[in-house]
């Protein structure tokens, strides 16, 4: 066969390869489909990922005004109005903290992360009442202090609020906006009384997977501390100090209002975190209250590393390929086009083997399963295919040096591209060198024709 046919053949039966590659790259994505599905259900039945913001104090008020308004006649009078508005305080300071004591449950092959967080929320407002405008006078109603949580289904027993020290009963939130939390009403205020209360809530909330705090105070102080080992830090706001360690992580973040828009974002109406996010996004897509976040995330993601691996499947494949070529045109040994094929499926089913397998057990055993089989199988049949064991064992000792590299950018995801670029680079390099005295064109069976 001629040179050029047999780069077009193998080139072909590279592309060809991406057909199954791709079907299974398929797999792995209905798979990380199937978890995030058992995560809702279990979100369903016990609590989604919780937000947790407040207290904020909101004074109601009713003004009698005066507005112009065109009688039936089209006449303009002059007529007056009650009109009822608020005003909406947020807290001077504001310290909430707890222990996150996380747990799992099951469902079907997957393990879902949930947690109890047993908090304290105190805060202290010094408010002043506004006096009552020359032009008209307020009649003040009772205010509320407002607490506002994602899922209320998490709490796992009943709040206890207490104001300076008096045990004050908790409710559901009032309205659309504090809907999903809790309120306390207060005894109604004079004009220009001044309010300096101490609040404190104790609660217990059950959640999944995340915790969010919003920063509404004029200093904020939070404080989480956990047995698991492996959190993952965000929001809008990183701990300012923090330990993590194989017993867990405590962690405690330092906010000024200053440096946050939470307090500008609750005014205009903005809504918690939503569930499963607290990067400041709702479920929506629009912008959401700033906040802290914490997540007690896996230390590997068999998913996302399965799905990593397996954009490194036509690269296998091709320098297989690339390695059959030239050890055919140098051995003048023929390797027929369904043993190329054969042996570029054995190398897609590697990523299916480690998927399915590391469902089972860790990722690493599942890895080092899946390297075994492939290359055990290869090694046997290449022994037959290039009629020689030294020459099998060889090209599956090549194929060992390829897992172990990929298995290394794996695990190393900040040096995963010079690593990459090194293989890479060497893999060239030694091709270059295996290459370097063979002449082409013999092997093409033609020779362009000598200048004169």
């Amino acid at each position: 066969m001629r040179l050029w046919l047999k780069v077009l053949l193998v080139l072909g039966m590279t592309l060809a390869i991406l057909v199954p590659l791709t079907m299974i790259r398929g797999t792995i994505h209905e798979r990380q489909q199937y978890r995030a599905q058992a995560v809702a259900d279990i979100a369903r039945s016990y609590a989604g990922a919780q937000a947790f913001a407040g207290p904020v104090l909101v004074v109601p008020y009713t003004q009698t005004v005066e507005v112009e308004e065109a009688d039936r006649y089209n006449i303009v009078r002059k007529v007056s109005r009650e009109r009822t508005r608020h005003w909406t305080f947020f807290p001077t300071s504001l310290d909430v903290r707890g222990p996150l004591t996380p747990s799992t449950r099951k469902r079907g092959l997957h393990e879902v992360r949930v947690y109890e967080w047993k908090a304290s929320a105190a805060a202290r407002f010094d408010v002043t009442i506004p006096l009552d405008s020359a032009d008209s006078a307020r009649r003040i109603g009772r205010p509320w202090l407002s607490y506002g949580i994602a899922d209320v289904r998490g709490l796992m027993t009943t709040p206890r609020l207490r104001i300076d020290g008096v045990s004050v009963t908790v409710v559901e939130g009032l309205g659309s906006r504090d809907g999903a939390g809790l309120h306390a009403r207060l005894p109604a205020p004079r004009p220009g009384q001044v309010l300096a209360l101490q609040t404190q809530l104790d609660f217990t909330l059950g959640g999944t997977e995340s915790l969010a705090l919003v920063p509404l105070g004029k200093g904020n102080t939070f404080a989480i501390s956990s047995s698991w080992p492996h959190p993952k830090f965000g929001g809008s706001f990183l701990p300012r100090v923090r330990e993590v360690g194989k017993q867990g992580f405590d962690a405690t973040w330092q906010v000024a209002s200053v440096a946050s828009n939470a307090q500008r974002q609750y005014l205009d109406g903005r809504n918690l975190p939503a569930l499963g996010e607290a990067s400041g996004r709702d479920a929506a897509g629009t912008s959401g209250l700033d906040a802290i976040s914490v997540a007690l995330v896996e230390p590997v993601n068999i998913y996302s590393q399965a799905d990593r691996a397996s954009k490194y499947g036509l690269l296998f494949v091709l320098l297989t390929f690339v390695g059959f070529f030239i050890f055919e045109l140098i051995k003048q040994l023929p390797i027929h086009p369904i043993q190329y094929g054969l042996v570029g499926l054995s190398l897609a089913i590697f990523f299916l083997l480690l998927v399915s397998l590391s469902e089972h057990i860790e990722f690493a055993w599942a890895y080092l399963a899946a390297s075994i089989a492939c290359i055990g199988l290869l090694g046997f049949y290449l022994s037959a295919v290039l009629r020689s064991v030294v020459r099998g064992v060889g090209f599956a000792a090549m194929l060992a040096t390829l897992y172990g590299a990929l298995y290394g950018l794996l695990v190393s995801e900040d040096n995963a591209l010079v690593m990459g670029a090194g293989l890479l680079f060497f893999i060239l390099a030694t091709l270059m060198l295996v290459t370097r005295k063979v002449d082409w064109y013999a092997i093409a069976g033609s020779r362009p024709l000598a200048r004169v």
